[in-house]
């Protein structure tokens, strides 16, 4: 097969592991930068250009799309779906979970457990906000941030409306959640991969830290997940329509409460943890559905 990983930077862990497994099985693997196809839009012909080349030949695609890029990445992630060319997660797909309000609403409806979460817009009522939410310490999460930037924890009511106020005057939109003590700072990341959770660790963050992301200096380690565990990683990946994806939940005293759903999760820190293979998971998911 030709798989296509849609990346800009081939050098990145998950990338390399991709095409690595990929070539394994004996299929031809590249790696193309988003930004630089021309998609090209005419009556029954939709087709992608690509440095000097269409990208006609292609059997299905993995990508791994940027925060920065999502509009356009999403575009030639459309016109591959357009052409007939599979992909682990759609163009919709991955818009869908980068809204992080929309996903929420989603889920909730979905019937899955989360902090409870506040949107408000650009309140003066702050006071409110907070009681909405059981009191502080609160989180407050810019709606756009991803890898824990963006993340506040405010300990008591002056610190929340400082830190409101201070994003309302930016005209930055943020969601107001509750703060799960018990959690201690550690958070669970379970990968699905064709709806199946194919491994998961836990995240505990450095001394000090809320936020347990392995980019701020976090540790992982395996973890084995629980029943209720499972089902609320399996339910998230089936809400959002995300059959590859990495899901972020809290263990709280209520059970696992879920934080958000990755449509392109790092495979680095989940591999290293677990010890698993789990790029070679989503070659064989490809291969499911395409031969």
């Amino acid at each position: 097969m030709n798989i296509v990983i849609l990346s800009r930077n081939r050098e990145l862990y998950s990338t390399e592991r991709l095409i690595e497994e990929g070539e394994k099985k004996g299929h031809k693997v590249e790696v193309i930068d988003p930004l630089k196809c021309d998609i090209i839009i005419e009556k029954e012909k939709p087709t992608i250009y690509y440095k000097d080349r269409y990208l006609d030949y292609v059997d299905a695609i993995i990508p791994r799309i940027g925060a920065s890029v999502t509009f356009y990445g999403c575009a030639v992630v459309r016109q591959f779906e357009m052409m007939g060319v599979f992909t682990i997660v759609t163009s919709d797909a991955i818009q869908r979970s980068r809204d992080k309000l929309r996903s929420l609403q989603r889920l909730s409806k979905a019937g899955i457990g989360m902090p409870k979460t506040v949107f408000t817009n650009y309140s003066r009522d702050v006071e409110e906000v907070i009681e909405h939410v059981g009191g502080t310490p609160v989180i407050i999460k810019l709606l756009e941030g991803t890898q824990g930037l963006g993340v506040v924890l405010a300990e008591t009511k002056n610190a929340a409306e400082s830190v409101l106020e201070a994003f309302n005057g930016l005209q930055a939109r943020v969601i107001v959640q509750e703060f799960i003590k018990e959690a201690k700072g550690a958070d669970l990341r379970a990968l699905v991969v064709d709806g199946q959770v194919v491994g998961a660790m836990k995240r505990q963050g450095k001394e000090g830290e809320f936020r347990s992301n392995l980019h701020r200096g976090g540790s992982a380690n395996i973890i084995k997940l629980d029943h209720d565990e499972l089902k609320l990683a399996m339910n998230a990946s089936k809400a959002l329509k995300l059959p590859v994806c990495g899901v972020d939940m809290l263990q709280s005293a209520r059970g696992p409460l879920l934080l958000e759903v990755n449509s392109t999760p790092g495979l680095e820190g989940i591999e290293g943890a677990t010890g698993r293979n789990i790029a070679k998971s989503i070659i064989s998911y490809i291969e499911r559905n395409t031969q």
